[in-house]
This record gives structure tokens, C-alpha cells and sequence, in this order.
């Protein structure tokens, strides 16, 4: 692919600084590009980079400076990275068709359009659909449903009647639909509380890699639309992540609780059971929630706090040794002026 900085600007809707007639035929790192590469600029901590980097052109945002380089002005430069890397980086397209050594068991209904790579078992019931394509150790349970243009990687694991959407993308070791986490009398008896439910994955999802997601005990765990979850995360039964909603790694959320659209949760944050995060709240890295968080606000910490009063907090404990100090040097001085001052008994 190779375009010209005036194509690529006009595709973008942005602004050339620079000579527009120069072609690019790939997308670098800015430490690695060279004669004829793209490369972009999308943290301001690498900067000073730009005079260093050969590349031919920068993608920036509109108030970069840099003199001597020809810039591609853009309002935003990592959104508009994601638009030109399938352009210029296109992956290679299997041809449709399932392929010896896959196992589809009668009554399955498998789209000719869709791929389906040796290794994989697609039980009774299910429903493949066209454009998918299912890697080497993908396992399809009855009456599961994989929407057209889904990818699911190898080992992904879809359990009876769990239902993936459009264009929706498992990364390998992906597990929805297995039991959520219910036992009556925990710790005794621990005795199991049949999980009868099943997950519901919308369109446009993506998934990382090894991240499980329990189907219902009743009704549904849902995934709505858009939502974007990262690797190694939990999500229990009856959660609901809202639309467009982002759950960074190693992050567990149990039972029942509710997201809304557009929350965005930290790294390795845990949340209760039974409760509600409102839209556009979030949520950082390491957090314990333990209650519900209105729309919109920002919390830290475990237990959490809202974020202003969590920074207030994490600047005094640097300075606890020294507080500590001065507190019993300061005791020590109020129970001399105590002694000093003190009534003496008259009878002594």
C-alpha cells in the first residue's frame, strides 16, 4: 500500500505541514521508521523523538511543533493510527470452508462462508454463521450461536447456549458461559446451586486472552455492545458490562453487579456483588469497590474513595514516620507542661 501524505490527510481529516506529494508505503515505531514509513506520535513523553526519527512523515495532533519534519496534523492521532494500520497492514483473508480434521456434530448449522480450522468441535444445536472464523482447538457447546465476522482464537471455549454476537473477537483461552461461583451454605456444606443461565456476548466485543466470563445462575451475564475486556479477567454470574465499557486486566467483578455504558475500570481492581457503577465512572488501577458508584464519578483506593480524597491520602504516607515523630515528641512535651503546672496536694 503506499499513499501520498495529501491522501492520507484527506482520509483523516487533517492538515499537512509539510510536502504533501510524499508517499509512505508502511506504519513504524517512531524508533524504528525509516525512509518511506509513517510513524506517529501519541504520548507526549517521546517528543523529543521527532527531530531524531528518519521516517518520512508523523501523524500529531494539531498543536505538535516540529520544524524540518512533514507532519500530518490530526485531532487525534492514535484514532487515527487505528484507521490506517488495516490499510496499510491488512491481515490476509482465509479462504471459507471447513477444513479436514474439524468435528461437526449433526444438526449443527455451519455457514459455507465461515472458516473453521482442523481441531475444532461444534456440538448439536449450534449456530455458525457466515464470515466467522474458528481457530484449531475452538470448542462450540449445544445450541451456541457465533454471529457473522466473529474471530475466536485457539482454545477459545463457548459452553451450551452462550451467544456471541457481529464481529466480535475471543482471544485465545477465552471461557464464557462456564458455572458462576454458587454454593448454599459456604464454607459447611458448600453445596452447588445448579448455574442454568447463559451468557450473552453483543456485537462489536472484544475479548483478551484467558479471561472467563460464568454464565447466569438464572437469566443471563451480558455483554453489551462495544465493550472492549482485557486479559485475565473474571467476570461472574448475572454481571452486566455496559456498552463501550473498558475492564483493563486482571480486574474481578462478582456476582450481579452492573456496569453502565462507558465506565472504564482500572487494572486489577476488584468489585463486589449486587452492586451498580454508573456511566462514564471509573475506576482505578487496584481498587476495592464496595458499594455503588454514582454516574460519572472517579474513585481509587480499597477501600475506594473518591480519587481527590484517595490523592489527599496516598501524599500524607510518605510523611507518616516523620508525623509519628513529631506526635510523640509533642506528647512527651504536653505531659512535662502537665506535670509542671499541676496542683500539688496540700497534704503532703
Amino acid at each position: 500500500m503506499k499513499k501520498s501524505l495529501e491522501e492520507i490527510a484527506y482520509l483523516l481529516g487533517g492538515t499537512v505541514d509539510g510536502d504533501p506529494e510524499t508517499v509512505v508505503e508502511r506504519i513504524c515505531a517512531i524508533d524504528e521508521a525509516g525512509p518511506g514509513d509513517l510513524t506517529f506520535l501519541t504520548n507526549t513523553k517521546y517528543r523529543r523523538k521527532l527531530e531524531t526519527t528518519r521516517a518520512d512523515a508523523i501523524l500529531v495532533s494539531p498543536d505538535t511543533v516540529c520544524h524540518g519534519q512533514n507532519l500530518v496534523r490530526v485531532p487525534d492521532p492514535y484514532g487515527a493510527l487505528g484507521t490506517l494500520l488495516p490499510l496499510f497492514h491488512p491481515e490476509k483473508k482465509e479462504a471459507p470452508g471447513i477444513q479436514p480434521g474439524a468435528l461437526i456434530e449433526t444438526g449443527a448449522e455451519v455457514s459455507p462462508e465461515a472458516v473453521v480450522y482442523p481441531g475444532v468441535h461444534i456440538c448439536r444445536g449450534a449456530r455458525i454463521d457466515q464470515g466467522a472464523m474458528l481457530y484449531p482447538g475452538v470448542f462450540i457447546g449445544r445450541e451456541a450461536v457465533v454471529g457473522a465476522d466473529s474471530v475466536l482464537y485457539p482454545r477459545v471455549t463457548l459452553y451450551r447456549r452462550s451467544i456471541v454476537g457481529k464481529r466480535v473477537i475471543l482471544h485465545a483461552g477465552v471461557v464464557v458461559g462456564s458455572d458462576g461461583f454458587g454454593f448454599a451454605q459456604p464454607g459447611l456444606e458448600n453445596v452447588k446451586i445448579p448455574q442454568i443461565g447463559y451468557v450473552q456476548i453483543d456485537d462489536d466485543v472484544e475479548v483478551g486472552a484467558n479471561t472467563t466470563i460464568d454464565r447466569g445462575t438464572l437469566g443471563r451475564t451480558w455483554i453489551q455492545e462495544g465493550a472492549k475486556i482485557d486479559n485475565l479477567v473474571q467476570i461472574a454470574h448475572n454481571v452486566v458490562i455496559g456498552a463501550r465499557s473498558i475492564v483493563v486486566s486482571q480486574v474481578g467483578i462478582s456476582g450481579s453487579t452492573q456496569l453502565g455504558r462507558g465506565v472504564i475500570i482500572g487494572g486489577q481492581a476488584g468489585l463486589v456483588g449486587h452492586i451498580k457503577v454508573g456511566d462514564r465512572a471509573m475506576v482505578a488501577a487496584g481498587s476495592g469497590v464496595h458499594k455503588d458508584i454514582p454516574p460519572g464519578q472517579i474513585v481509587a483506593g480499597a477501600p475506594h474513595l473518591l480519587h481527590r480524597e484517595w490523592l489527599k491520602i496516598e501524599a500524607c504516607l510518605p510523611k507518616l514516620p516523620e508525623l509519628r515523630k513529631t506526635l510523640a515528641a509533642l506528647s512527651r512535651r504536653l505531659k512535662e507542661l502537665e506535670m509542671k503546672i499541676a496542683p500539688k496536694d496540700p497534704l503532703l
